[in-house]
């Protein structure tokens, strides 16, 4: 795909403005992430309330780990769609060393595949990193994205937005160089793609107590086709297993393919959500 790097410059000279504030979560809510082994143990407590969710017409979803992350990381929600009687994939590119092109041509393919195979447009769920694949697939091949929804997703490359953001640099080669981070600028790059509005409907959802990403990275310019979902208290590893979150995504697969109608907090766990 031809690559417009005049807007591309443009763009990042916006977000630069936009997240100026941006730094990363305190130390303190970063060693808090351990909570997510309770919240893996709430949801599995409420399976029952979980399987109560709205169900859709079974169309098929991919699903994209977390930085560092791999399938076995994804197998609960994928799990949780198939009961719903959802077609869940698997992405099957390893472990998710990060690195955007390192890793889009191998995206495209499986999302092709999928595609073909099913003959249906395929919704892509991503967990942080993830998320932002979800979003460059919504970007690269409309026509085989229906839906796209993302937890706990960077959607900025301000080196200062994560607690991983040197980690990332380091595994992927991909990042800003010491004189942008002293000038906080950013050169022109296919990451900043994700932040802009895309074809299918969006979902981010976010918690303002991650430990990894600033939630304010992971909020989305909202639209009658885009949306924000805020999981009061959600850690940023927790937000793959969530109760809440697992209610939010099944609620948003279960809209007729074409159509998109703003979140409402309602069902379960309707207190968890934050207002608009």
């Amino acid at each position: 795909m031809a690559t417009d790097w005049t807007s591309f410059a443009a763009r990042a000279s916006t977000f630069g403005r936009r997240h100026t504030e941006l730094k990363p979560p305190s130390k303190l809510l970063w060693l808090g992430e351990p909570r997510s082994l309770y919240e893996l143990g709430f949801s599995l407590f409420t399976a029952p309330l979980l399987l109560s969710a709205p169900r859709g017409d079974g169309h098929p979803v991919l699903v994209l780990p977390g930085f560092l992350a791999s399938d076995l990381s994804t197998e609960g929600v994928r799990a949780y769609l198939k009961a719903l009687g959802y077609d869940a994939y698997a992405w099957k590119l390893g472990r998710n060393f990060g690195g955007v092109r390192r890793m889009r041509e191998g995206l495209r393919t499986r999302l092709g595949e999928i595609h073909e195979r099913t003959g249906r447009s395929v919704s892509v769920i991503g967990w942080s990193l993830g998320g932002v694949y979800a979003r460059l697939l919504a970007v690269d091949m409309p026509q085989a994205v229906r839906s796209v929804i993302t937890y706990g997703s960077p959607f900025t490359r301000d080196p200062r937005a994560s607690n991983v953001s040197d980690l990332y640099a380091q595994v992927t080669g991909e990042g800003p160089s010491p004189e942008e981070r002293a000038a906080h600028a950013l050169l022109p790059h296919e990451f900043d793609h994700v932040a802009d509005d895309v074809e299918a409907p969006s979902t981010s959802i976010y918690s303002k107590l991650d430990g990894i990403v600033d939630w304010h990275a992971s909020l989305l310019r909202e639209s009658p086709s885009a949306e924000n979902i805020e999981v009061i208290g959600a850690s940023h590893i927790g937000l793959g297993v969530n109760a809440a979150v697992l209610w939010a995504v099944a609620d948003r697969l279960a809209q007729p393919d074409g159509s998109f109608a703003p979140f409402k907090r309602r069902g379960p766990f309707a207190l968890a959500y934050g207002r608009r």
